[in-house]
Parts: C-alpha cells; structure tokens; sequence
C-alpha cells in the first residue's frame, strides 16, 4: 500500500539533495510516522525502483509471507534526502534503491545495519557495500540506445565523450533527473574527476539535448525516430518491447554498449538496506532474502529485464552475458556522493 510523503526539510535542500523535489508516487495507506513493531507482519519499504515494475514482485511477496508491504514510492534520490531528513525517526525498515550511490548515501550517515553473511555472500563483492550495509539485488548496464534506420553502427561513438561533438547537437536524449545519469555522472567524477564531469556535463548542453523525465519516454522517441540517441540503461528497451506486445528484436531501437572499459558502460545495482532499527526484524529479513532467492532473481530477468546478480540463474535474452561486458574500473562504494553531483547537474542547466 503506497505511503504519503512528507514536507522536505529546507536544511535537507540547502544540502542539495532535494535539488528536483521530494515528490512521493502515490497517496493513501497507513500513517507512516508510527513505525511498526518487529515480527508485526508489517514492513515500510522506500522504493526509489518504479512501482509498475516491482510491484507485482512486492505483492508476490506480501502473498508469500503474509507479510504486508507498505510501500513510499519516489525517485530514488528523492527518497535518499528523506531517510536523511528523518533520520533514526523513519519510519522506514527498508530503502530499496534504483542505485548504489544512493544506498552508499545513506549508509556513510551510519542509518543502515550490516546485513547478514548468507545475504551478502549470495552476491559477489562487486554489489555489495564493502561494509556489509547494502546488498545488490539486480544489475544493469549505462548504454547508448540508438534508432538504427537513422544511426548507422559505424558511427556510433566509441566513448559516452563523443557526444560532445557538435555533430550530435539535437540528437541525444537526456533524463537528468533519473538515478540511473546521477550516478552515472557520479561514477565520471569518480574515474576522471570533477572538472571532466563539469566539462561533459557543459558539453552535454551546449549540444542542446532532448530533455525527457524517464528513460522509458527516451527509448519510446529513440524507437520512433523522435530522437536519433539517448542514454539509459539496458533494460529499458525490454520493458518498451513488452509494452508494445513485442520483441526487442521488433523494435528499431538497439543497445550500443561502449567499448574500452568507456565510463559509459558502467555497470549499476539497484539494491537493498536495511535500517537499523529494523536490524532485528524477521519480516525485514525475510524482505531480503526473497529479493536474492531464485524466484526473485528470475523476475528481474524475465520481467524487469535486468541482470540478476545471484549464481545460477540466467540473464535476460537479447543481452551480453554479464561477465562479456567491458565495464570501466568503478567500485560502487565510491559512488556515495549523491549530492555533490546532484549539485553539478542542477548548475548545468540540464535540468529545465
């Protein structure tokens, strides 16, 4: 059951974290300022993941458990600033995040318990926080998706750079206010430094981007030929092909994954903590266990379209293995400044 949000806190937006809003998906549900009890077969979960795509999984699981789900679904950077805002008064016992610098955000302010070891050795390292604070829960690549009756793929440029060039000036499709560019643009600064990802960020606007508010609207105009290129991750054409009762196959839009270990090609988790007054919960606990069983997994790949970060089970159809992608030399943990580059992206201009 969706959960109204809050006011935001203007200290909260002094810090540059409510830069776009704090504006919650859904109202109605129960007050979420009194938190529950452990073992009350109630969980209060953040989702900064979109509520059409985990919602039937969160149902699927409340049908499993008996454990009822009350759900705040906002963007992922938005709902980051309210658990920071709230503090050790949140009513939340869990933040399911669309990515790791957000997870990392909250858990450098110390409001995440350490997961147990049979979650956390479910995954490789690689998803999961060096501390044990959050867990990977499925995995996605930065890619550049493309019309291939206008955009020939000789002419595809080898680095996410490239598109600074005048000669993609209109072309190129934008969501800067997605999770998915935030911590894109984070992972720059973190590989190249925070003058290179100012200097691509100006470059981005000098080229007078397409501006959309999701990645699904950029795909749906790149496969209509709206816009020739747009950055997004992976999944997102799979979820536009199964809109449109198709394949990705059937669709004129492809994915470009960048070569060279490219800053483009980073590799992402949306991903799980758990707060630390819920540390002691079994139905929290049982929340991550069932994001990490097979079943889950499954869903990522067949519904969702992403990669599931588990052993053994099989990655989505139409994508490279995981393991082939030629992803830059990132650790995840070190994407945890969510608000400086939230910052450096409202000072752009790229955000109307």
């Amino acid at each position: 059951m969706p959960v109204p949000a809050r006011r935001p806190l203007a200290a909260v937006a002094a810090a540059g974290l409510l830069s776009f809003g704090l504006v919650a998906c859904g109202s109605g549900g129960d007050d979420a300022g009194d938190p529950g009890k452990p073992g009350d077969k109630t969980i209060t979960v953040y989702s900064g993941r979109n509520e059409t795509l985990v919602k039937p999984l969160l149902d699927r699981f409340s049908e499993q458990t008996g454990i009822t789900v009350k759900t705040r679904y906002a963007t992922t950077a938005q709902l980051a600033a309210q658990l920071l805002e709230e503090g050790d008064k949140s009513p939340a016992d869990a933040f399911f995040a669309q990515d790791a610098g957000a997870l990392g955000a909250v858990a450098k302010r110390g409001m995440f318990a350490p997961l147990p070891a049979a979650d956390l050795e479910k995954v490789p390292q690689t998803f999961r926080a060096r501390t044990g604070q959050w867990v990977g829960v499925s995995a996605r690549s930065r890619v550049l998706a493309y019309n291939a009756d206008t955009v020939p793929a000789a002419e595809l440029p080898r680095s996410v750079f490239e598109l600074t060039d005048p000669k993609w000036k209109g072309k190129i499709g934008l969501a800067p206010t997605n999770a998915s560019f935030q911590a894109f643009v984070t992972a720059i600064r973190v590989q190249h430094g925070d003058q290179k990802a100012k200097d691509f960020l100006a470059g981005l606007k000098a080229n007078e981007p397409q501006i959309r508010d999701n990645n699904v609207k950029i795909v749906e105009d790149v496969d209509n030929g709206t816009i020739p290129v747009g950055l997004v991750n992976h999944y997102y054409v799979g979820e536009v092909a199964k809109e449109k009762g198709t394949t990705p196959d059937g669709l004129k839009v492809k994915l470009h994954f960048f070569p060279g270990g490219d800053t483009g090609a980073l590799v992402n988790v949306a991903g799980v903590g758990v707060l630390k007054r819920s540390a002691e919960d079994p139905d929290t606990k049982a929340f991550v266990d069932f994001l990490l069983n097979p079943e889950s997994q499954r869903y990522f790949a067949e519904q969702t379209f992403e990669y599931p970060v588990v052993t053994g089970v099989a990655a989505p159809a139409g994508v490279p293995p995981l393991a082939d992608l030629d992803t830059p030399d990132i650790d995840l943990n070190d994407l945890d400044t969510l608000d400086v580059t939230i910052k450096m992206i409202t000072e752009s201009g790229l955000v109307p």
